[in-house]
């Protein structure tokens, strides 16, 4: 039990080095090869951020583990909002740009209704079970590609200032040297946790969707975690609340996406509960924008959001015990 806990924390510490390092030398390649730097941003590193969450989903649908996938991915959205953007909004309210507020809140919360949609077989259509089957995860994919492609038209526009992002100087070599161990982090990494996630759960006779909910998701999101925290103390708040909004669009659209591609996941009747909090946060995060005179989250809404959040992780360890 020990020695699980003590590989599942060297799997993070592993799996965010390897994230990093591929970031800054897939980033550093691509800039070596003339790519603008809004392209990168958009692209190498939006989905670097996310592939602590990719590479965890991939080894648990790989092993069957469909509580996991769904555990990290509801889990990491539902942390995304209530305590990275109620920690950053506690340290500094968060102005919202006008794209950010009018296309991509809504398309997160939309995002969060069509898990509600595709899992409900059963309600829905009359089926034995509730299941996101391969056609319903290629259909997500596709819808990635949409908000891809509109990110990057958002970008060319010429009244858009594209976020500022550090490139490091690495050569084409080293950039290359620096990928693969990135790579090698993250698989290595993310098979520790998943592995290890699993014997803790059955050591402690836990179920695998709690330990997804609270232990691996929030360890899978310190990147966002990180990133917005030191935007907002640069004053750069816009990059914070907009880094949060596109991970779980990337989570939901690209993460779930692939992970129902590779199985399908069936969806048992708890998973609903997580469902629905997504939704519930998704549904806070739109309305308290559009409170008192500025497109902006204060701290008193941060700190909403912050109970709500040890509530509900409350709720779930004493479900659980």
């Amino acid at each position: 039990m020990i020695l699980s806990i003590v590989l599942l924390l060297v799997g993070f510490v592993i799996l965010i080095f390897g994230a990093d390092k591929l970031v800054e030398a897939a980033s550093a390649l691509a800039a070596n090869f003339g790519i603008p730097n809004i392209v990168i941003g958009l692209t190498v590193v939006a989905f670097g951020t996310s592939a602590p969450e990719l590479v965890v989903n991939v080894f648990a649908a790989i092993n069957n583990s469909p509580e996991m996938v769904m555990g990290n991915v509801l889990g990491s959205n539902i942390f995304n909002v209530l305590g990275i953007l109620g920690v950053s909004a506690v340290i500094y309210p968060l102005a919202v740009k006008s794209n950010t507020t009018w296309i991509e809140i809504p398309l997160a919360f939309l995002a969060a209704l069509l898990v509600l949609i595709v899992a409900s077989d059963q309600l829905l259509d009359k089926l034995p079970e509730d299941l996101i089957t391969r056609s319903e995860g290629i259909v997500m994919l596709l819808f990635f590609a949409v908000f891809l492609a509109y990110n990057i038209i958002v970008s060319k526009n010429p009244g858009q200032k594209p976020e500022s992002i550090e490139i490091p100087k690495y050569s084409s070599a080293q950039s290359m040297l620096w990928i693969i161990v990135g790579l090698a982090g993250l698989v290595f990494g993310g098979k520790l946790i998943v592995d290890n996630a699993v014997s803790i759960a059955s050591s402690l006779g836990i179920s695998e969707r709690v330990i997804g909910l609270t232990i691996v998701s929030i360890g899978t999101s310190l990147p966002e975690l990180a990133t917005s925290i030191a935007a907002v103390r640069k004053k750069k708040v816009d990059i914070a609340i907009g880094n949060v909004v596109g991970s779980n669009i990337f989570n939901i659209f690209f993460i779930l996406g692939v992970s129902s591609t590779i199985l399908p996941i069936t969806i048992q009747p708890e998973n609903f509960r997580d469902i629905w909090m997504n939704i519930i946060a998704g549904l806070l995060l739109f309305v308290f924008i559009f409170t008192g005179k500025e497109r902006k989250l204060e701290r008193w809404e941060g700190v909403i959001f912050l109970v709500l959040y040890t509530a509900y992780v409350t709720s779930l360890v004493m479900d659980s015990l």
